[in-house]
């Protein structure tokens, strides 16, 4: 083979493995790329969660009414010798 022949050769085979591993690699940074971005989104998202669950904490430490507003719609608790009534909802809120 000749010096000239050798060189495309080399240079053939340099530039196939550079599309073929490099390629993959692009393919993979991408992907991570896009999945950081996702994760990221998802931090913001549960940090505002976080914040809004440490504003309630703090209220239902010092706000007597809210704890009350709680026990009964969450927990279904009630006072004693009160009566709960429980009705069917009207026609026009079925569905809702």
């Amino acid at each position: 083979m000749t010096r000239r022949a050798l060189a495309l050769t080399a240079f053939g085979a340099a530039t196939l493995l550079t599309l073929g591993y490099g390629g993959q690699s692009l393919a993979r940074v991408w992907h991570m790329k896009l999945e950081v971005e996702s994760l990221e989104r998802e931090i913001s998202t549960l940090r505002a969660e976080t914040g809004r669950l440490t504003a309630l904490v703090t209220r239902l430490r010092s706000d007597p009414d809210l704890i009350e507003q709680v026990a009964r719609e969450d927990l279904g608790l009630v006072k004693p010798g009160e009566r709960v009534l429980k009705l069917p909802p009207s026609p026009g809120q079925r569905g809702r």
